[in-house]
């Protein structure tokens, strides 16, 4: 049982982290607070609980840079200093950035940072990992903070204008492949460069390569299409396959339900489920009055609840909160319902009917590679 702590796992890469570690029954997460820096003795017993400490909690954001610089390496020198003063030796997972190498405070910080990590795992005889991150993206990015991604997710999905101030080709790593490197890394699986005694470094590299106009080309494509008609875009292409699981979290909570367009004659009635550029799964199911389906969620698959007959109360969470949304449905008025990932969800037949309900997801089921984590909402 690996005892993991996460500085930072508030944070938009800590919370993706921490809930990634979170379906891992070989590990133990020891909860962590942003208070702790303030509090020598709620930091010491933080550290002296740990096996591996990800050492995520930064700023990269003020109006003074000074800030900035002096308050991540702050973070840095209360950290050594709890575990020097409780004896412990953690390995020790830093989050770097590649600016480290700009001539600009913050990426001093951080290169400075890694020093004093360095310099206290030779001392210590604990472990070091620093992990240089290229730009991320991925669902929950703050807009106007983590990335401009996440910006024109958020001003896209509301009908906002984004401003392109400079046309460059930004790299980016999407969130899920940049938790599988640190996951590598606390498992000991990833390839690493000696920097010092018992200390690694591990520079990532982008794992896509896009123009700013591109990237803004796409998101008014899925704002068009698949907010405005229904229609899922292909997702065969990684990047793109992440993007737009990124924008559908942006997606406000009341463009859902929305209503299908029923067509009627003598003989009966046709909906059309959904329209998509991808392969998938469609299916359907009834449900008996009283049971609920569903408390899972995913982590990578697109999927669309239909209900067509019956009432129905579809509920999502999303993992890490506490705030459960309630869509109520009736086949008078066919209406679907799309999960965003890492957002738990059921479906419950709440009429005196039988409910049917059709399903499409973008992956026909996979037992050995289901993406499907049981949690009810």
């Amino acid at each position: 049982m690996k005892k993991i702590g996460i500085t930072g796992q508030a944070g938009f890469v800590g919370n993706h982290l921490y809930t990634t570690l979170s379906l891992d029954d070989t590990v133990k997460l020891i909860p962590f607070e942003r208070s702790f820096f303030d509090n020598q003795v709620a930091l010491e017993d933080f550290v002296s609980q740990c096996d591996i400490i990800v050492h995520l909690a930064a700023m990269n954001r003020h109006d003074d840079v000074n800030v900035i610089y002096n308050t991540n390496l702050k973070l840095v020198d209360s950290l050594i200093s709890a575990c020097t003063t409780t004896k412990s030796t953690p390995h020790i997972i830093f989050s770097s950035s590649s600016q480290e190498d700009r001539d600009n405070l913050y990426g001093q910080s951080k290169k400075e940072g890694k020093e004093k990590f360095v310099a206290w795992a030779a001392k210590s005889e604990g472990k070091f990992t620093s992990l240089t991150i290229p730009n991320v993206f991925g669902p929950f990015g703050k807009p106007n903070y983590n990335s401009v991604v996440a910006t024109f997710c958020h001003k896209v999905a509301r009908n906002e204008e984004p401003t392109i101030i400079n046309d460059g080709e930004v790299g980016l790593i999407y969130i899920n492949e940049l938790v599988k490197i640190f996951v590598d890394a606390i498992n000991g699986d990833a390839e690493a460069d000696s920097i010092g005694q018992n200390s690694t470094e591990i520079r990532i590299q982008p794992t896509s390569k896009n123009k700013v106009s591109r990237i803004l080309e796409l998101l008014n494509r899925y704002k068009k299409d698949y907010m405005g008609n229904g229609v899922f875009p292909s997702l065969e292409e990684p990047f793109e396959k992440a993007l737009f699981n990124t924008f559908r979290c942006y997606v406000p909570q009341d463009h859902y339900p929305v209503k299908f367009t029923k067509h009627t004659d003598p003989r009966g009635s046709f909906v059309e489920i959904a329209r998509t550029q991808t392969s998938g799964q469609f299916s359907f199911s009834t449900t008996v009055p009283g049971i609920t389906r569903g408390n899972h969620f995913h982590t990578r698959k697109a999927e669309r609840f239909a209900v067509i007959s019956g009432k129905a109360l579809i509920q999502l969470r999303k993992i890490g909160t506490d705030e459960v949304i309630n869509y109520h449905l009736d086949g008078k008025e066919p209406a679907y319902v799309d999960m965003p990932i890492w957002y738990t969800h059921n479906i419950k037949n709440v009429g005196e009917e039988e409910l049917i309900t059709l399903f499409w997801i973008n992956e026909p089921y996979n037992p050995e590679d289901a993406d499907t984590y049981f949690e009810d909402v």
